[in-house]
């Protein structure tokens, strides 16, 4: 983390007090705010807004962009709180860009930039830019990989009907078993097999669901918890940092996005270690680990078997390692956002969770720095 020291250092000695000389002293929490914003810089990926003198100029997205940002910072839950609080905080609104309150833009206009930002793909490349960036040539013992359940409100998609049987189809065959001596079908790759052969990242994401639906995951008491919206799947380093995430529906099991994030993950960082739980152990997922030369440490799920196998002394110390997952978990949901998804759709939801991975990816960042 040594390089990043130069960053702090011109945010302390230069941005700090350029911004007091002009607005006035900062609070704690706007100086954490500038400071997560200029690791970010989102704003360097949308152009600058070009006005022909026609017209109504156009809106400049990047301080939108930035003030979304500061929305996942401030844990606020709502655009409209975050349009009233930018037009009474001076300070605010000039760390997003606008000088005179009337400047701000209007909630719809908010709307149709956060739109845009959920539909291009904008939010994964700022963060896989932050990544490589300052993660890239640094050590990562291990990456910790787990998911969460993000509350939807939307109603859940309804369930396709099962098609229906042929008028002369028999018993046996309507079950799916073959008759008496008839050979049986060939049985069909499930999609584990099917992503570890074929290793290729954008088929695996567009064969995941990710429509809103319900889901059901034991808890860390090992109680049964059920909701309707969607879950989010995240690989973190040891340093608490977000390497790679991934918005399924709540459905979906674990496991399926397992290959998607670690080939995700393989493209940004190098890591020695994969740290995953009971969910997560299938043949695939470590043949996959493996062949990106990691070491799989996955405890053994028995399934039937009511025999469980016990890890050794030094795997088990290195398996509690993927606490560091649940934590920006838990980081995510109370304090950038994560439980207050008051958007429809898997692109927005998507969307609105990437601006608070971004801003939870710059603050441990901060935190780290040596």
């Amino acid at each position: 983390m040594c390089a990043f020291s130069p960053i702090w250092r011109r945010i302390q000695s230069t941005l700090f007090p350029r911004i007091e000389e002009t607005l006035g002293p900062l609070t704690d929490e706007q100086k954490k705010l500038v400071a997560i914003l200029e690791v970010v810089l989102v704003e360097n990926f949308l152009p600058q807004p070009r006005w022909g003198a026609n017209g109504r100029p156009p809106e400049d997205r990047r301080f939108i962009a930035r003030a979304f940002v500061a929305k996942a910072v401030l844990n606020l839950p709502h655009t409209r709180g975050l349009i009233e609080r930018l037009r009474s905080d001076t300070n605010l609104r000039s760390i997003c860009g606008w000088q005179r309150r009337q400047d701000v833009p209007s909630e719809s206009s908010f709307s149709r930039a956060f739109a845009a930002f959920a539909h291009t793909g904008l939010l994964a490349e700022v963060h896989a830019h932050l990544i490589k960036s300052h993660l890239s040539d640094s050590f990562i013992g291990h990456i910790a990989r787990d998911s969460t359940a993000i509350e939807g409100r939307e109603r859940p998609k309804a369930k396709e009907p099962a098609p229906e049987p042929a008028p002369n189809e028999s018993p046996r065959a309507k079950r799916g078993r073959p008759r008496k001596g008839e050979t049986p079908m060939p049985k069909a790759p499930s999609r584990l097999e099917t992503q570890a052969a074929t290793m290729n990242l954008e088929a695996m994401l567009a064969d995941l669901p990710t429509a809103c639906d319900r889901g059901c995951k034991k808890n860390s008491q090992g109680f049964v918890e059920t909701w309707t919206g969607y879950k989010a799947h995240l690989d973190v380093s040891d340093g608490g940092h977000v390497i790679s995430f991934l918005l399924t529906s709540a459905s979906v099991h674990d496991s399926q996005a397992a290959i998607p994030l670690a080939l995700t993950s393989h493209r940004l960082v190098t890591n020695s270690f994969d740290l995953m739980d009971a969910a997560y152990d299938a043949p695939a997922i470590r043949e996959v680990s493996r062949r990106f030369g990691h070491i799989p440490v996955i405890d053994h799920n028995p399934r039937r078997s009511r025999n469980k196998q016990r890890m050794d002394a030094e795997t088990a110390r290195l398996y509690n390692g993927r606490s560091v997952a649940e934590r920006a978990n838990s980081q995510l949901k109370d304090n950038f956002g994560g439980r207050t998804v008051r958007v429809r759709g898997a692109a927005k939801v998507s969307a609105h969770l990437w601006f608070g991975i971004l801003a939870l990816t710059a603050s441990q960042l901060l935190r780290l720095i040596c």
